[in-house]
């Protein structure tokens, strides 16, 4: 609701929701206030749900530009600016020290605490000073002599990438475990601002301690953990963009852009002992509410740029979980999210949903806080010691990179409006008290005693602190008042909190261990499962109690317990595993635990899923495929032998589907070994026979992407059969799938005896599945005659075969100039090509035909694109309708895109999450799609160690994977250890030239089918 003015607006500022709440201003003269005026009057434009209050705690002229903030423990608070975003690179960054000289919870006092700092972004309590996140670097800044001025300036990490600001490291936080945790991501892939941002970074590492612990380029693009004292440090296994949190429990949440709130499952430890386990996924996505989720802002006028997606998260940032213990009951579980461009704070509760948890929007239809003011760009948000939420406003026109934006408005010199505003505001109950902490708070002169009390407080501020100082206190009069806190009934998160205090100060003993693995609060069972992983190998008497718990009614319980039990080689614990697996069979986490041990036995756990399987559920082919890809990975060639003649025997029908699945998981497995066909003399017939005579056809299929990896054996055999599939290829009376089945047997011959046979394939009375494997198989033939031949009979041949025909051109740079040539003859239309095709052509590496290719596809060229633009205008002004823009939308984009999760191929972005841009925008994407790239959606290239490669999008990345997916949906995983280089090619994968399919109102009904989707 919002908030009324209760007396005369020209002498002060109350406002409330029928005396909701009171401005700490109220009634005072603005030249009495130290504020800026125009920060007193924004507080008139917010409406904030009941039952908050919001108040001004800090403002510009004492601040600007702030990113992020903390209080320390003795009361004072540091404010990062950030005053170089979005180009601005020269060093004006600033740390504030902020006072309030009265205590009456006004900051009226502000000090530069450091100065020249590039694009800060981050800050955090340490030891006597503050960690500051400010690429390419981690810095350390103190203070030595208390005039409020940082004196000691030393580089903790180094070799992050200077990129994009959104993208850089940022919010460090020290989590229960007692690591410091960085967000971070990948470097953007920049367009127009290769120069300032084009930096990717290098390798990570102590400056200090240069021959120690090194994270490659960049992270990979990841999370961050490290401990300074010792110098440890590691990557996680996800990335968030800015902004992180811990709920109570150290469960890590994290976000990006578009994805308010996602959920780490398996940490980077668990990923790294089984190199045979590719994984692919290693985050839940918790919104029950849309991914983007819509958001409701009030906003009047708003500032919305070119590509600026409006109705759903498009920057998500300062993600918080409330843990504050001052706002009412029903906010516990709560986390808190900004969203600047959206001019507004949304919420959401938390609730238990197996391994991890479902996030559900509090308020329908409205937000948590929200203003009317384009200029409100909430960006962080922090928990206080006084349990308030703390919203630090940025304050700036626009917040948007220009990377995203019209060009007009990049050069109209507003892009720093609003660079000296800024403030910070505070959100606390109805009727609570100013702040006070600025005068009465004193945690750093606590007593050791006091400390350990502080671990059980209510509020995650003093927990996290205290923690902190006893560690950096390292005192022994904190060990007996540590263990009895452990002890403590009365308070869970106090006995939590101990438990990793000892840990950090290296007095955990085995008997607490044990003590908090019967705790009657499941979290602390999961965090002592996570203890006890740190002295397996010290304690053995830790299995047994560790043992106990495989049947405890917690599913985090459980799953923590699989994945601390795969560090542990024996018999008993195996088996324990396998009656963790099945009792959560159907949950993929639960999987990926179980195969992610160091210690699996593949067959012996095979053997178990096979005899556990249930035709009736889904979850076991995908597990069994998984572990047959790892028998494969694991080069054990007597056990894959063994797998093969299992899987391609006939006994019945009913066991074909884990035959295929296994077949298939080897086939992807062997890929990856140095193996030659002498190795498979023995199940090479075994498969040969199973091609042809097995009765599914999944089997055939599975036997077949063996034998492509394998080959056939030197013997009479081969010949038998390759005469076999000769005979069933001309035999019109096989049915299609034989028939195409045998041409790519065939192709397991050397392909150029049987070039007469494929050629003669390809004619438009053959079926298109015939047809397309003997293009296939051609396309591997080198030289000119095939390309020869597909040129003669371009005119006869059906669009599908066409466009599989073209791959053949560009295998290698012969034929991609064979292509080029007939493009220019004419006898090749350049609308014959899609932008896969394009792609491809344009990317050679020979330099020659990526200059002729480019030159030839200049419509991609800037001014050309707008000329294009300015004549589909006119389509604004027609009404479209979008039944029939649904059949335009199937007919040219439904190859990549989706809407709403439907009708059509999950490539690019779904185009739901663009329906409430305005019209023109969406016109500018179809028609431009070069002139910004999605994050996510740009185009790479894979170089693989044999030589091949592969382009599309990054659709996942893991510690040991890349997963890619390719123009029209095809997804690949690629182990790591296979991969030569990974190259950004700077391309939308989206076609250029969509308007010479779509005309003036086919453009307008499509328009109208994108801004009506859901």
């Amino acid at each position: 609701m919002k908030p009324n003015s209760l007396c005369n607006p020209n002498r002060c500022f109350l406002f409330s929701l029928c005396s909701l709440f009171l401005i700490t201003v109220s009634c005072q003269n603005v030249q009495d206030s130290p504020f800026s005026e125009s920060a007193i009057n924004a507080l008139s434009t917010m409406e904030i749900a009941p039952p908050f209050q919001i108040e001004l705690v800090a403002s510009e002229p004492l601040i600007s530009d702030p990113v992020d903030m903390m209080i320390d423990e003795n009361g004072k608070m540091y404010v990062v600016e950030m005053h170089g975003y979005p180009l601005d690179e020269s060093g004006t960054g600033k740390i504030k020290l902020l006072t309030d000289s009265n205590g009456d919870g006004q900051i009226d006092n502000s000090i530069v605490f450091s100065d020249g700092l590039t694009l800060p972004t981050g800050i955090m309590r340490w030891k006597n000073g503050v960690i500051v996140t400010d690429a390419p670097d981690v810095i350390y800044l103190e203070d030595t002599n208390d005039d409020g001025k940082a004196d000691v300036r030393e580089t903790i990490l180094t070799g992050f990438a200077l990129s994009n600001p959104q993208h850089n490291l940022n919010n460090p936080l020290y989590g229960l475990d007692n690591w410091i945790y960085l967000a971070h991501e990948s470097s953007v892939a920049t367009q127009a601002y290769k120069k300032e941002f084009g930096d990717e970074g290098e390798a990570i590492f102590y400056p200090v301690h240069p021959h120690g612990s090194r994270l490659p380029k960049n992270a990979n693009g990841r999370n961050i953990r490290f401990r300074p004292d010792s110098h440890l440090l590691e990557m996680t296994a996800a990335a968030s963009q800015f902004g992180q949190t811990f709920d109570s429990w150290g469960n890590h949440f994290l976000l990006n852009n578009s994805n308010h709130i996602y959920q780490e499952l398996i940490a980077e430890r668990y990923l790294q002992r089984n190199p045979d386990l590719l994984v692919t996924k290693v985050t839940q996505t918790l919104s029950d509410h849309g991914q983007p989720a819509d958001v409701f802002p009030i906003t009047k006028n708003p500032q919305h740029q070119l590509l600026t997606t409006v109705g759903v998260f498009t920057s998500a940032t300062g993600l918080e979980a409330y843990q504050g213990g001052a706002f009412p009951k029903e906010f516990d579980n709560s986390t808190f999210v900004a969203e600047p461009v959206n001019n507004l704070v949304h919420v959401d509760k938390l609730a238990d949903d197996g391994v991890s948890y479902t996030a559900s929007r509090v308020y329908q239809q409205k937000e948590f806080l929200a203003s009317t003011d384009s200029w409100f760009r909430p960006v962080n948000i922090y928990t206080g010691p006084d349990g308030a939420l703390y919203i630090i406003d940025y304050y700036r026109k626009f917040i948007e990179h220009p990377e995203w934006m019209a060009k007009e408005v990049v050069e109209s010199g507003e892009l720093y409006e609003g660079t000296e505003k800024g403030r910070i505001y505070r959100i606390t109950p109805v009727g609570s008290k100013p702040a006070d902490w600025s005068k009465s708070l004193s945690l750093g002169e606590a007593s050791i005693g006091q400390l350990v009390e502080a671990l059980a407080n209510t509020n995650i501020w003093w927990r996290r602190n205290a923690q902190r100082l006893l560690l950096d206190r390292k005192e022994k009069e904190a060990i007996p008042l540590l263990r009895e806190m452990a002890k403590n009934v009365d308070a869970p998160l106090g006995r939590l909190h101990a438990l990793w205090t000892l840990e950090g100060l290296g007095q955990l003993s085995i008997e607490i261990i044990k003590q908090a693995l019967m705790d009657p609060v499941s979290g602390i069972r999961e965090n002592a499962i996570r203890l006890a992983e740190l002295y397996l190998n010290e304690a053995l008497g830790l299995r047994d109690a560790l043992l106990s718990l495989k049947e405890d009614a917690d599913p985090k319980v459980r799953y923590q317990l699989l994945l601390t039990l795969g560090f542990v080689d024996a018999p008993a614990v195996s088996q324990a595993r396998q009656d963790l697996l099945f009792k959560d069979i159907k949950d993929e986490w639960f999987q990926i635990a179980a195969l992610s041990a160091s210690s699996v036995q593949h067959s012996t756990l095979l053997d178990a899923v096979i005899d556990h399987s249930a035709a009736d559920v889904s979850a076991y082919a995908p597990l069994i495929h998984k572990l047959s890809t790892m028998i494969g990975r694991s080069g054990n060639l007597k056990e894959i032998q063994w797998q093969v003649q299992r899987s391609t025997k006939k006994d019945s029908e009913e066991v074909s589907e884990w035959q295929a699945a296994i077949l298939k998981g080897l086939a992807q497995g062997i890929k990856s070994k140095e193996l030659v066909s002498s190795d498979f003399q023995v199940v090479q017939n075994s498969l040969i026979r199973a091609f042809f005579e097995h009765p599914s056809e999944s089997v055939r299929e599975g036997s077949l992407q063996i034998l492509r990896v394998i080959g056939l054996p030197n013997s009479s055999i081969s010949t038998i059969a390759l005469d076999r599939a000769e005979k069933t290829i001309q035999n019109k009376h096989q049915s299609i799938e034989r028939r195409a089945g045998a041409v790519y047997f065939l192709a397991l011959d050397s392909p150029e005896r049987h070039i007469p046979l494929f050629k003669g394939l390809i004619t438009p009375g053959e079926a298109l599945p015939v047809q397309l494997a003997a293009l296939h198989t051609l396309s591997s033939i080198p030289g000119q005659i095939v390309s020869g031949y597909l040129l003669e009979q371009w005119k006869v041949l059906s669009p599908e075969v066409r466009k599989a025909a073209l791959h053949i051109f560009l295998n290698d740079p012969i034929r991609a100039k064979l292509l080029l040539d007939a493009i220019d003859a004419g006898q090749i239309q350049k609308t014959n090509l899609d932008q896969g095709h394009r792609i491809r052509l344009m990317t050679q590496q020979d330099q020659a035909l990526k200059d002729r290719a480019r030159t030839m596809f200049a419509e991609n060229d800037d001014h050309q694109r707008q000329e294009i633009i300015e004549r589909y205008k006119s389509a604004l002004d027609l009404k479209g309708n979008a039944l029939e823009g649904k059949q335009v939308f199937l007919q040219n984009c439904s190859s990549c895109h989706q809407i709403g999760g439907e009708a059509g191929t999950d490539f690019g972005p779904d185009l739901a999450t663009i329906r409430n841009r305005r019209p023109a925008s969406i016109l500018n994407d179809i028609i431009n799609p070069a002139q910004s790239i999605a994050d996510g959606f740009d185009l790479w290239t894979i170089m693989l160690n044999d030589d091949k490669s592969i382009q599309g999008v990054v659709s996942a990345e893991t510690p040991t994977a890349i997963s890619i997916q390719q123009i029209g949906g095809q997804e690949t995983t690629i182990s790591r250890a296979d991969i030569r280089s990974l190259i950004p090619l700077g391309m939308s994968a989206m076609p250029v030239g969509l308007e010479n399919n779509i005309n003036l109102q086919e453009m307008a009904d499509l328009l109208a089918y994108i801004r009506e989707a859901k």
